[in-house]
C-alpha cells in the first residue's frame, strides 16, 4: 500500500461533490430504525426490512458503487491517471491501495449506521457483526466495481445491473443466484456471526466465506491485469 496515493485518493474522494451522495443513506437507515424504536416496534417486526432490505440491499451496495468507481474510475475519465501511471509504482501496488482506500470508507459510512442499527435492536453482538459484515461486502463490492471502473467507462450503470436487477430482482425469483450475490453473503455471514431471527441467509457459511474471497481476489487480479494494459495516455492497447 502506498501512502502518497491512499492520501490523494482519499483527499479526492471526500473533495469531491459525489462523497455528499453518502451522507443521507447512513442518516436514513440509522433514522428508520430509530423510528421504529420510537414507536416501540419489537426488533423482531423492523429488523430485517431495515437491515436487509434498506442495508445490505440499497446502503451498503449504493455506498461501495459510488466509492469503488470512484476511486480510480473518475481519474481515468479526467485523464489524472496518467500522473500515476508515469510514476515507477506497479500496478498492483496502485490497485491494491486504491482498494484499502474505498474498502475503508464504504466499511466506516456504512458499518457505523448499521452498529447503531444493532444496538437499537438491543443485540450488542449482532451490532458488532452487522460491522462486520459491513466490511466483508465493502471488500467484496468494491473489489467488483473497481474492476468494472477500469473495465468500461461506463462502470456505475453495470453496477447498477449487478445491484438491482441480479441481487434485487433476479435474486427474489430466482434462488440460484444467490450463489453470486454479495448481498447474500454478508447476510449469511452476520447471522453466523450473531444468530438471530432476523436475518437468514440462502447460501451455507462455508459458500459464503469462500465466495466473497473469489470476488475479491478475482476482481482485484482482474483490475491490476486491466490496468498493465493502459499505456501512459490512459488508453488500453
Amino acid at each position: 500500500m502506498n501512502p502518497t496515493i491512499a492520501r490523494i485518493t482519499l483527499r479526492g474522494l471526500l473533495g469531491r461533490r459525489r462523497i455528499w451522495l453518502l451522507v443521507p443513506l447512513p442518516i436514513i437507515l440509522a433514522g428508520f430504525a430509530a423510528a421504529a424504536r420510537a414507536f416501540g416496534e419489537p426488533p423482531s417486526e423492523w429488523g430485517e426490512p431495515v437491515i436487509v432490505g434498506l442495508g445490505f440491499a440499497a446502503v451498503l451496495p449504493v455506498i461501495a458503487l459510488i466509492v469503488g468507481t470512484g476511486v480510480l474510475g473518475s481519474e481515468i475519465d479526467d485523464g489524472t491517471i496518467t500522473h500515476i501511471l508515469s510514476k515507477p509504482l506497479p500496478r498492483s501496488e496502485i490497485v491494491f491501495t486504491k482498494l484499502a482506500v474505498a474498502v475503508g470508507v464504504t466499511g466506516g459510512f456504512a458499518g457505523v449506521p448499521l452498529f447503531v442499527v444493532g444496538l437499537l435492536a438491543d443485540s450488542t453482538p449482532l451490532a458488532f457483526a452487522l460491522v462486520v459484515g459491513a466490511f466483508v461486502g465493502a471488500l467484496a463490492y468494491c473489489a467488483l466495481f473497481l474492476a468494472i471502473s477500469v473495465i468500461t467507462r461506463r462502470p456505475v450503470l453495470l453496477g447498477l445491473v449487478y445491484v438491482v436487477l441480479w441481487e434485487g430482482l433476479l435474486g427474489n425469483i430466482m434462488s440460484g443466484t444467490a450463489k453470486l450475490s454479495i448481498q447474500q453473503y454478508v447476510k449469511t455471514i452476520v447471522d453466523w456471526l450473531a444468530p438471530t431471527d432476523v436475518l437468514a441467509g440462502s447460501v451455507s457459511v462455508p459458500v459464503s466465506f469462500v465466495m466473497a474471497g473469489v470476488f475479491t481476489i478475482g476482481m482485484t487480479a482482474l483490475a491490476v491485469q486491466k490496468l498493465r494494459t493502459f499505456a501512459v495516455a490512459g488508453e488500453t492497447g
